[in-house]
């Protein structure tokens, strides 16, 4: 018998340290090789770390929450078969591929795994990999999986992609039985319980009572941070105008019809960043960063638009770098991708970074007017409310219209409130009379 220590490996080019987002496994617990240990974040990436050798839990090196340096004890196994090996301290490698790839590996890692260290190298404690777990393989048809509920009050043992479909889907995970090792649920487990005949809700409720403590950590802590960060450096104002998009309606409506098939679908979020992108040329001091401590504004000549993003994991801002060189239908292509990496956990450290001025929006819950907050170090962010139809005055009578209001925020350490009223106006126009915003000069 001797005991393995696995130590925090090195994830990605320049990180020094990692927070434990996620245990897989608990004292005690008896793991194979390859079973994935605990899930750590650093700058918005998550790695999953894999068990070297099969053996039993002997301590988790620290909570849920923590930040540790590289190379610090993340768990310790007991293993059998006194070796060598077994005695000494082992720290887990990664290779130039898996920390390039494990540093674009978001909440939910892709369905690519790393190659694999040989087997004398693993055993010789020189390399071993770290795993970026696929979307489990359902169990061959001869040997299903045993379902093993789990314990009332324990934390269910689930990989963040399926902690994430499963927010997506609305199931309770502790209702859920896992048919993985020690109870690990899986994708096909959501999909027998989604599939099992629904109770009729009981005609009345019993009270309930007691409080839930939830730890903010990963990178819905690291949203905490950003925002707290930005409402206490920025001097935040908002200016709120109501958009006539009746006319901008009826033409996206005739060019997705006439382009069905053809080419991607058109929201309104293109035609937004379009008319965007022309008005900062006559206003470029929307489209800058301010650096507080060196009092420097930075205006950027290219239009990168961080485009507000609702993930499983909490909000998130991939950017369209140079949306000023897209036309309508490669934005709105561009827009799609963008949202589905971040969603789906593809998008790369490059793709979450260098945006110049932001655009939110909640779509149908877009509601009637919103303050967003400014994305530090941007001067200002442009948020869309949704559109409905409304009572307006046209010639002398009373007609009903497409309305929507733009509820937009900026620093006003750098933005005047007229700069601001007046960018959000073109902006307007635009908007209200399309055609003008594809007109040269």
């Amino acid at each position: 018998m001797g005991l393995r220590i696995v130590k925090l490996p090195d994830v990605g080019e320049g990180v020094a340290e990692a927070e434990i987002v996620e245990w897989h496994v608990a004292e005690g617990d008896h793991v194979v090789e390859d079973q994935v240990l605990a899930a750590v974040m650093t700058d918005k990436a998550t790695v999953e770390i894999p068990s070297p050798v099969s053996g039993t839990v002997v301590e988790c090196g620290a909570e849920i929450g923590t930040i540790l340096a590289v190379g610090s004890r993340l768990v310790t196994i007991e293993v059998g078969g006194g070796t060598a090996a077994a005695a000494q301290d082992q720290t887990i490698h990664s290779s130039e591929e898996s920390r390039r790839l494990a540093a674009e590996t978001l909440r939910h890692p892709t369905d690519a795994a790393l190659p694999s260290a040989s087997a004398s190298g693993a055993e010789a404690g020189t390399t071993a990999r770290i795993v970026v777990p696929a979307k489990p393989s359902p169990a061959p048809a001869s040997a299903p999986p045993t379902a093993r509920p789990g314990n009332p009050g324990e934390k269910p043992l689930a990989p963040p992609a399926v902690r994430g479909r499963a927010l997506e889907l609305g199931v309770d995970l502790r209702q859920v039985a896992g048919s993985g090792p020690a109870g690990r649920i899986t994708h096909e487990d959501i999909d027998a319980f989604l599939a099992r005949p629904s109770r009729s809700p009981a005609p009345f409720q019993s009270r309930r009572s007691g409080t839930e403590e939830i730890k903010v950590v990963g990178l819905r802590r690291k949203i905490a941070e950003r925002m707290a960060e930005a409402t206490r450096r920025i001097a935040h104002f908002s200016y709120i105008e109501e958009v006539d998009v009746t006319a901008l309606e009826e033409l996206r409506a005739h060019l997705n019809a006439r382009f069905a098939g053809s080419r991607p679908k058109l929201t309104i979020l293109p035609f937004i960043v379009r008319a965007m992108v022309v008005a900062i040329e006559e206003f470029p001091q929307l489209n800058a960063h301010y650096d507080d401590e060196r009092e420097i504004i930075t205006r950027h000549a290219g239009v990168h638009a961080g485009i507000a993003t609702q993930t499983p994991s909490g909000l998130m801002v991939p950017v369209m770098s140079h949306a000023e060189a897209y036309d309508l239908w490669g934005c709105a292509g561009e827009i799609r991708r963008l949202a589905d990496a971040a969603r789906d956990g593809s998008a790369k450290r490059e793709e979450l970074s260098g945006s110049t001025i932001s655009i939110t929006s909640l779509g149908d819950l877009g509601g009637i007017a919103t303050t967003p907050v400014i994305n530090r170090p941007e001067v200002a962010i442009v948020g869309v409310n949704r559109i409905a139809v409304r009572p307006a005055w046209r010639d002398n009578q009373c007609v009903p219209r497409k309305m929507m209001n733009l509820s937009s925020s900026f620093d006003h350490r750098v933005i005047d409130g007229q700069e601001a009223a007046m960018f959000i106006r073109r902006i307007k126009d635009f908007l209200e009379k399309p055609a003008t915003m594809f007109i040269d000069g």
